[in-house]
């Protein structure tokens, strides 16, 4: 039920302020903000520690006692239901119980099955009031990586591209350096600091023969570094397989699976180095099935985000198999106007327009001479 009593919005929004910071370091957690209210005013505030650390509501409360506030009475504003079991940290339902917090107003419920409506019921017997429903559009929107992954077992699918105004990612030769702006190859290089893994194409990795790593930004989390590489193409020398320095990020290949039995010393000297290799089945269109790939490195990794750098292809078939979340799209005020220049998407079909992908804007913004288009799929 939506709530819309104006001053829980604006305390909610400050939590959901305090949730964002988090990514990139809670994960596999979900993201969660908590600010502490008595008498109209905040008495404590706090988000999810990185991974294994304190959550929010703990947070909050040891800010409050650090301020020397008293919680008794207190409103809790929390962006996700609290937690009800021992994991790494104790039950948060519990800490805002033997706090007396007044009442719990949560933004949404937790979609995991050992929360999943028990921290809203445990609050509820110890006589908490609880209000549901305030901000969880934006609630959703926050945590819809950890909703994915829980709900589903895959992670979020973040594609980005860089493009001239005519649609070109590189010229008729493969060129691509540099489509969009200094400013817009940074921004690619937080998002690469805040994501679990980061897949490219075998096609991109023999191009650019990219280290695919962020650089120049603080990093949050060190992204796996994934290849979908079919035919196993990628060579030894490559920064990506035996060419990589000591402290490189880890390397998984996706390889089909028939060559398994194949070329073994490669495959040895590949393992020995201490990259992963994942074989995958075809489909009946003979490419490869990319769901196991990413249920793979959620199981194994612990995944929420992906993000994919490219090429076409690989955009292509996560776009035909349902796999992609969000498009990030930079566009740069160049023009190639060449019917041969490479555009970034391969692999769809559609015979009239009613058949393309659908895609709603989420964002825009300017980045310099830039636009970054944010869309969702679907």
């Amino acid at each position: 039920m939506e709530h819309h009593d104006p001053q829980h919005e604006a305390w909610m929004w400050q939590a959901l302020a305090l949730a964002e910071r988090s990514r990139g370091s809670a994960e596999p957690n979900p993201l969660v903000g908590c600010v502490l209210v008595k008498q109209g005013r905040e008495i404590g505030r706090g988000h999810t520690a990185p991974f294994g650390g304190p959550h929010a509501e703990a947070a909050a409360l040891a800010d409050a006692r650090q301020r020397g506030e008293d919680t008794a009475g207190a409103t809790a504003y929390i962006t996700l239901e609290p937690c009800s079991h021992f994991g790494k940290t104790p039950p948060c339902a519990e800490a805002l119980i033997e706090a007396h917090i007044a009442r719990a107003v949560v933004a949404m419920g937790d979609p995991f099955d050992r929360v999943a409506g028990r921290g809203l019921a445990k609050l509820r017997e110890a006589g908490v009031e609880v209000v549901t429903g305030v901000c969880e559009a934006r609630a959703r929107e926050v945590n819809a990586p950890y909703i994915k992954r829980i709900t589903t077992g895959l992670p979020w699918v973040t594609i980005k591209w860089a493009a001239t105004l005519d649609g070109k990612i590189a010229t008729h030769r493969g060129d691509s350096r540099w489509i969009s702006s200094p400013a817009s190859r940074r921004r690619v290089h937080e998002w690469r600091a805040r994501a679990d893994a980061i897949l490219v194409g075998v096609g991109t990795a023999l191009a650019d023969d990219p280290q695919l790593t962020a650089r120049e930004v603080e990093v949050r989390r060190v992204a796996r570094r994934v290849v979908l590489d079919p035919e196993l193409r990628l060579p030894p020398q490559a920064r990506l397989t035996l060419g990589s320095e000591p402290g490189d990020p880890p390397v998984t290949l996706a390889i089909d699976e028939h060559l398994v039995d194949g070329p073994g010393q490669r495959l040895h000297d590949y393992r020995a180095h201490g990259i992963e290799i994942v074989p995958l089945p075809q489909l009946p269109d003979h490419h490869l099935d990319l769901a196991p790939l990413l249920r793979h490195l959620v199981a194994a990794h612990d995944a929420t985000h992906i993000l994919v750098e490219g090429g076409a292809g690989l955009t292509g078939s996560l776009l035909k198999q349902n796999l992609a979340d969000q498009l990030l799209v930079f566009i740069a005020p160049k023009l190639l106007g060449d019917a041969n220049a490479l555009g970034a998407v391969t692999g769809l079909t559609a015979d009239t327009i009613n058949d393309a992908t659908p895609l709603n804007l989420h964002h825009v913004e300017r980045i310099e001479d830039d636009v970054l288009l944010d869309y969702r799929v679907g």
